[in-house]
């Protein structure tokens, strides 16, 4: 498929806040741990904006896992992955990503996007210090979710540029948040 017809079948669209999204990441959690067993899924982290109570966001739960840092385990994962439903993202060059929930009618009533990477990849870890900045701050929480609700009227079939053009606030505010804990 085309990005345009990728943009028509999922569309960027934003919902209110919902309490089911934390029990749903809970749930895929359980999932992943059995798929991939605490060898392969050292941690588990809830991110995105479906983390941060009270904040409207795509209702896709986003979940980050960390792996080791051994290039030599990628294949089983894709393997398992895959075997459970999820769907691999070869587009993906610096970590490994997987989506679970894109038919081919839209997104099931549960869709996930799952990033892995080791620790070692402080970009992709960085999105947990992004996601505790908005939890510890409100006011840039509700600055955030302007910032989306605008974008996602502009570009509601145009994914890609839907998350770039958030990327200059994600990048201030992770520095924000860095600059606060440094060890993180």
């Amino acid at each position: 498929m085309t990005n345009e017809e990728l943009g028509r079948l999922y569309p960027v669209t934003l919902s209110t806040y919902s309490p089911e999204w934390p029990k749903a990441y809970e749930k895929e959690k359980s999932v992943l741990t059995r798929i991939l067993g605490p060898a392969i899924a050292l941690r588990i982290e809830h991110i995105g904006s479906t983390a941060v109570y009270g904040l409207s966001a795509k209702p896709t739960i986003d979940i980050l896992v960390e792996i080791p840092a051994s290039p030599a385990i990628h294949k089983e994962i894709k393997n398992k992955m895959t075997a459970s439903g999820y769907i691999y993202m070869k587009e993906q060059k610096k970590h490994l990503m997987f989506v679970k929930g894109y038919t081919p009618e839209g997104l099931a009533p549960e869709s996930f996007h799952v990033h892995m990477g080791p620790k070692e990849q402080r970009w992709l870890w960085d999105r947990v210090c992004f996601r505790d900045y908005l939890r510890r701050n409100p006011d840039i929480a509700r600055e955030y979710e302007r910032l989306k609700k605008r974008l996602s009227l502009k570009y509601t079939n145009d994914r890609e540029s839907y998350t770039e053009e958030k990327g200059k606030f994600i990048k201030r505010i992770t520095e924000l948040s860095r600059n606060e804990s440094p060890t993180r």
